[in-house]
């Protein structure tokens, strides 16, 4: 009930036929499910890579997209072979929290056109500048105005039915924001867009020779790449919070990594959506009380069921109604709460999740979050690299200091400076690097250089053991 909704809608605003997503689903419940790893996470379509999808379907087209995603899942098998899973736990989790950001923002932007029954001018900054236009053209059309207000709608319910606590316990939050749209827009005739549906099998389109071969392309090879790791990324993150939610067997990260690979390479081979795991249908997994892997499996049944028996149940579905849910799921991945809490607690982490974002926004997914990492690895460099000098004593004219903490370029200026200003009453300065964990060739090279003009200018300057790189 939960993925219906959300594997059609990931689809629809990926700009490819609704019946790809349902695929994936399938694919993720009957081939995933089965495989080892994590036991109650359910896998299928997840809306962090709705904005790459598009980009990748707008520039290659829907046939490269069966390919990008066999080879995403053939790496995504390989670093699992290769035991990597367990490093994507060391990942920022501002960059993260940032890359989540910028997806919710990328997405409710281009779901925006969509609410009004309008196509989106393009990517991330496109859809932004375009907004003003858009709401000029929405008021200006009274079907476009219908069309917003189902999609409103539908925010409404999802906002408001977690509190009906015994209306949630029996039916999921998108399901019923979905329900509710589509029987008004029948009920009332609305002149709102529908999605259209033609049958699983005819969406199926595996990837052709020419397809493969454009996996030989940098451009191609770096989408391809971006697939593997957010993919990637995202369901260990899920599952690293799924087994915060049971008591039962732990995520094996490295068998996970593989099982998800396994599930795209199959995606792959019929032209579908990339999957993951995501927290959403997982969690809805646990609280349902999943015991074991049939959970999950069974999943991905009820799904092939519902598209080959109900297809006709799809073609009601107004797309303002898709829309809403995914602006809703893109309103939520925006950590608003602990941006404020970084910036007070953490102000450096703060800056890596903001500068990921915009990154994100201005650029795409994978140049955005290759600069957040950028970022990350500079601000771990910059905190790691403590250096002070400490004066210990004067005697007989000299100044004996200890340099302590960690020495290299990055720290360089303050260490010069702060060593320009010991004071020199008399012959010069003793230098102890003894205290040094580590100095790198640029401080050893700048310490010499220093000690010689020092030196010759105020006496003899005498320098410690060196302390090795």
């Amino acid at each position: 009930m939960v993925a219906v909704p959300l594997s059609v809608g990931i689809a629809v605003a990926s700009g490819v036929p609704v019946e790809l997503g349902l695929v994936t689903g399938v694919v993720g419940g009957l081939l995933t499910g089965l495989l080892p790893g994590s036991s109650f996470q359910v896998s299928g379509p997840a809306a962090g890579l709705t904005v790459l999808v598009f980009e990748a379907v707008r520039e290659y087209g829907l046939g490269a997209l069966g390919a990008l995603v066999l080879a995403a899942g053939l790496l995504q098998i390989a670093m699992g072979v290769l035991r990597l899973g367990r490093w994507f736990r060391a990942i920022s989790v501002a960059v993260v929290q940032g890359m989540l950001t910028g997806i919710g923002l990328v997405l409710i932007a281009g779901q925006l056109y969509a609410l009004a029954d309008a196509a989106p001018p393009g990517g991330g900054l496109a859809n932004l500048g375009g907004l003003p236009g858009l709401i000029v053209d929405t008021l200006g059309s009274a079907d476009a105005m219908c069309a917003v207000a189902v999609g409103a709608g539908t925010i409404a319910v999802l906002v408001l039915w977690p509190r009906w606590r015994r209306g949630a316990q029996f039916l999921p939050g998108p399901l019923a924001a979905v329900a509710l749209a589509t029987t008004a827009v029948a009920a009332l005739s609305l002149p709102v867009a529908r999605i259209q549906v033609n049958g699983l099998l005819d969406a199926v389109q595996p990837p052709g020779s020419r397809d493969l071969a454009r996996l030989t392309e940098m451009g191609v090879l770096g989408t391809v790449l971006a697939f593997a790791l957010i993919a990637s990324a995202e369901s260990l993150f899920s599952a690293a919070a799924v087994d915060r939610l049971h008591d039962g067997p732990r995520t094996d990260y490295d068998k996970e990594l593989i099982a998800q690979g396994a599930g795209n390479t199959v995606c792959g081979v019929l032209g579908a959506l990339p999957l993951t795991a995501v927290i959403v249908r997982s969690a809805t997994n646990v609280n349902a009380g999943a015991r074991t892997k049939a959970s999950r499996v069974l999943h991905g049944l009820w799904l092939l069921v519902f598209a080959a028996v109900l297809p006709w149940a799809l073609e009601i579905i107004p797309v303002a109604a898709l829309a809403g849910v995914l602006i809703h799921a893109g309103w939520k991945l925006i950590p608003g709460r602990d941006f404020a809490r970084l910036w007070h607690e953490h102000r450096g982490e703060a800056i890596v999740l903001a500068v990921t974002t915009g990154a994100i926004v201005t650029t795409n997914l994978f140049e955005g979050v290759l600069v957040g990492l950028l970022m990350a690895i500079a601000k771990a460099a910059w905190e790691t690299s403590h250096v002070h000098v400490e004066t210990v004593g004067a005697e007989d004219g000299i100044v004996r200091a200890r340099v302590l903490g960690n020495a290299n370029f990055l720290r360089l200026p303050k260490l010069l400076d702060e060593l320009e200003a010991l004071p020199r009453p008399g012959h010069g300065v003793e230098l102890d690097l003894s205290g040094l964990r580590h100095m790198d060739h640029a401080c050893r090279s700048a310490l010499s250089a220093w000690a010689e003009r020092n030196a010759e200018s105020r006496g003899a300057v005498a320098t410690g053991p060196p302390v090795g790189p």
